[in-house]
Order: C-alpha cells, then structure tokens, then sequence
C-alpha cells in the first residue's frame, strides 16, 4: 500500500492520519511486515523509558519480538494535532490500548501519548521519529466469564491473529 500525499495540506493530513492509524492497526493484526508501509528506514523510535531504537527494520523486529506472545491487541489512536510545514510534519496522538498475552490471567491497559516526526520519503508520508510517552498503566483481571455470556470472541477474520 501506498499513501501519498502531494496537494493541499488537507490531503497531506489525510495522508498523514492513514499513516498515524495503520501504524496502530498493522501492529493490531500482527502484520509486522506492513510496518514498511508507515515507517522511514532511518528511523529513531522510544517506547517508554527503553532504549533508543533505530532504523525501520530494528523497530520491527522490536515490535515482533515483544508481540510474540500477545494474544490479541486493541489500539484506540486519535490523532489531536498535526504540523505541516513542506515535506515535514509533526503529529500529537493520544493513545489507548489493551494487550492479552498467552498464560496471563490479565488485560494490560496502557495510556500514553505519540509523539511523532513525519517525513514525505520517495512521495509518501513515513514516520521518522516515534516516542510513545506512557502516562498510565495497570492490568486488569480477565472476565473470561463475561465473554462466555456475550457469545465468545467470534469468528477469526483470514489473516489476524
């Protein structure tokens, strides 16, 4: 896929938030590899208080490696502010998600905020700095029992996990 974005600022917004939002849902469905789509080559990204990661293919293999075991993931992004000034931009979003990782009797419910750079890279908008500023946190016990009464999960969709 590609998402470009070459006219007014409202389609660079546009192209922008489709960058923001597939970001969130790539990781969402486990399809790592579409993570190219939206992320620079050169990128740096912070995710809390770790390390710097740096380039688009470490940055994968981060988010492989620590997804590993995520049962499923639910990202609720809205993005409150963008900066367009030519082929750079920066972006506020909000964030909120939940995690259910294999052998754990908890959901992991995170608050936080992005903090990203774009850049327009070969014509398509790519984010080229990333920090995840975590403000809030907590697990929260898994009611399996509630599922059970709402019908289950449901059917799996061909391609996500």
């Amino acid at each position: 896929m590609t998402i470009r974005g070459r006219g007014t600022i409202g389609d660079d917004r546009i192209a922008i938030e489709e960058v923001l939002y597939r970001y969130a849902s790539s990781v969402d469905s486990a399809q790592m590899h579409q993570l190219h789509d939206v992320l620079h080559p050169d990128l740096q990204a912070q995710y809390g208080n770790g390390e710097l990661v740096e380039g688009a293919d470490a940055v994968i293999t981060w988010m492989t490696d620590f997804t590993k075991t995520c049962e499923w993931q639910h990202h609720m992004l809205n993005v409150y502010r963008i900066d367009i000034e030519g082929d750079k931009a920066t972006a506020l979003v909000y964030h909120n998600s939940f995690e259910k990782f294999a052998g754990a009797d908890d959901v992991c419910f995170l608050i936080a905020r992005y903090h990203n750079e774009l850049v327009r890279h070969e014509g398509t908008w790519k984010i080229s700095k990333l920090v995840f500023e975590i403000v809030w946190g907590e697990k929260r016990p898994a009611d399996n029992g509630y599922i059970a009464t709402v019908g289950g999960r449901g059917t799996k969709i061909p391609g996500w996990p």
